[in-house]
């Protein structure tokens, strides 16, 4: 049996093609997942080469235990949280994400797209995989498929007024990732002209990796918002349940910013609501919910803590600063495409440039994510929590240190290497500057 510390990660499967994943092996968790979740699976795929075959051996796995599937073809990770809400089914996406063109994976949620991660699934379909998936003797299950992208595109739209909107020029940097086969189905009929960039499927991504989070796949996308005088950019990761956004200025707008001005439009529509967030987004997005009338929850890093968080407090929305907005009326579940509606939306219903708008929900300096190799993670983060003393700590998602300031950093582990992503905020340039420099010191001594 194979290593699958590899494959089966905290929150999804994913691996290498052909060396950690396959269809064999792809095939034997559609098995194991039918028997976890005993319902219909509505199957979704992205582009990626392989990922077509895996979808069809994952059916096969799924029908084998006597269970039906859905097959909703090609589409982004959000339109099967779309499948598994609206239809009160198991849902399965064949997508690595973001990752490069070598890897594939699957992404795996219960009925009403209650997320599926270590303690909540994946460890169950870990250990059948390890200790062999009981035979079904009944008749096996049928497949049937449906489009279900315009139904999920009206639903969307439901969502999000943009009658009214002033006419808006959209660039769009898909990345040959699922965004190039979505924003025309959900775009059509808008008050928008869209600047296509790279909608063309293709899951090697010729043009260049589809994660927005690194600075160096947005620079296509900011040449072309300057060069057609665009009033705003998004940028779409692999499976598209990831958006970025950049001003008309060329100017990348920091997720944290896009959360509060969400949440912002979200306790107008339900005053009063909790608005979760998590350990590394900005400080301005607590105070802003708080402004509002909301009340701030804080968690850790990662979807099944932001989805649980929510559930418990009935937040209306929640956001991460990877860019993952989070809505009570999409099931808790997270949808890039609905994100970037509401930023339209507000830009639309503004003369403002986008700039101005969100100007206005940023406040603080923020490093970006800074990743070091770390020999010994534990005894580097209580290094750092003895230096700092005298500060606020909390222990909720690694170390995060409040400073008198105004300015805190946190500290986190990684889930699958030797690492430690440090992340600082402060009120200008040069407080963030000194405490950054302060803290690699000491982690990369």
């Amino acid at each position: 049996m194979r290593d699958l510390s590899k494959l089966i990660k905290a929150y999804d499967i994913r691996g290498v093609v052909g060396e950690e994943i396959d269809t064999d092996i792809v095939r034997k968790v559609g098995a194991a997942f039918a028997r976890l979740v005993d319902t219909t699976v509505a199957i979704v795929h992205d582009m990626r080469p392989s990922s077509e075959p895996f979808a069809q051996a994952f059916a096969e796995g799924v029908t084998s235990q006597g269970h039906n599937v859905i097959d909703c073809g090609l589409g982004s990770t959000d339109l099967v949280y779309f499948a598994a809400g609206r239809l009160d089914v198991a849902g399965a996406v064949i997508t690595a994400s973001h990752n490069p063109a070598r890897y594939n994976g699957i992404k795996l949620c219960r009925p009403g797209a209650t997320p599926v991660g270590q303690d909540t699934g994946l460890g169950d379909i870990r250990a059948m995989l390890e200790n062999g998936i009981p035979a079904h003797t009944g008749a096996p299950g049928t497949i049937a498929h449906r489009n279900l992208a315009h139904a999920y595109a009206d639903y969307l739209r439901e969502l999000v007024d943009l009658s009214g909107i002033r006419p808006l020029k959209v660039a769009v940097d898909a990345a040959n990732g699922m965004g190039g086969h979505m924003v025309p189905i959900v775009f059509d009929g808008l008050p928008v002209e869209v600047v296509p960039m790279y909608f063309e499927l293709d899951g090697t991504f010729p043009n260049h990796e589809a994660n927005p989070l690194d600075s160096a796949n947005l620079v296509d996308l900011q040449n072309k918002i300057r060069e057609v005088g665009a009033d705003v950019g998004l940028a779409f990761d692999g499976d598209a349940d990831r958006c970025f956004v950049v001003d008309e200025t060329g100017a990348s707008v920091p997720p944290s910013a896009i959360v509060a001005l969400i949440a912002t439009r979200e306790l107008a529509k339900a005053p009063g609501s909790a608005i979760v967030y998590n350990v590394i987004t900005s400080r301005a997005v607590p105070e802003i919910v708080t402004e509002h009338g909301g009340t701030p929850a804080r968690t850790r890093v990662g979807h099944t803590f932001m989805k649980a968080l929510m559930a418990e407090q009935d937040a209306v929305f929640g956001g991460e600063h990877s860019g993952h907005y989070y809505f009570r009326d999409f099931w808790r579940a997270d949808t890039g495409m609905l994100a970037a509606l509401h930023v339209l939306a507000a830009l639309g219903s503004t003369e403002k440039p986008l700039s101005a708008l969100v100007a206005e929900y940023s406040r603080y300096v923020a490093s970006g994510e800074i990743n070091s190799e770390v020999a010994n993670v534990p005894a580097t983060l209580a290094e750092i929590e003895k230096r700092f003393d005298s500060a606020h700590t909390d222990r909720l998602d690694g170390l995060t240190v409040q400073l008198a300031s105004g300015a805190w950093f946190n500290l986190r582990p990684s889930n699958t290497e030797p690492l430690l992503r440090l992340n600082v905020e402060a009120p200008d340039i040069q407080t963030m500057t000194k405490i950054r420099d302060e803290v690699l010191a000491i982690v990369r001594r």
